[in-house]
């Protein structure tokens, strides 16, 4: 048992504290107080923010992109960023693993790629564009 002379308020307390063997950092040891009177002038000690467990939070499901219209196939974006480069045009003949758009992502350049062949349907963003995570870039058809 440990004893400590503790200022809360401008009130003096004598603080007891058990150390139980065994316990993790989980463990809060009990305490008992005495009131002291304060004697002269005291100064507040600052006040200690004591941690609150947290509980981990379970990851958000994935949302699945919107299916594009027309068929085919949509290149989506697979994280929030500006579209710093489009690649192609409507008509164009692209093959699997072309990259069709780039995508600036924290600060970092992301060249997205087509997942099929074929022919550009159509392209919904334009340089300069923000998009979001999910959102359809290009049609392949």
């Amino acid at each position: 048992m440990k004893r400590f002379k503790v200022r809360v308020d401008n009130q003096m307390f004598y603080v007891e504290v058990e150390e139980i063997p065994g316990e993790g950092e989980a463990f809060a040891p009990t305490a008992t107080a005495t009131a002291v009177p304060a004697t002269g002038p005291v100064k507040s000690a600052p006040k200690a923010a004591v941690p609150k467990p947290v509980a981990p939070k379970a990851p958000a499901p994935a949302k699945a992109a919107p299916a594009p219209a027309g068929g085919g196939g949509g290149v989506t974006a697979p994280m929030p960023g500006t579209i710093i480069d489009v690649r192609v045009t409507v008509g164009q003949q692209v093959n699997a693993g072309d990259t069709v758009v780039v995508l600036e992502a924290m600060k970092m350049e992301n060249e997205m790629a087509a997942d099929q062949s074929g022919t550009v349907k159509d392209i919904r963003v334009k340089k300069g564009q923000a998009v979001n995570a999910g959102d359809v870039l290009v049609i392949i058809g």
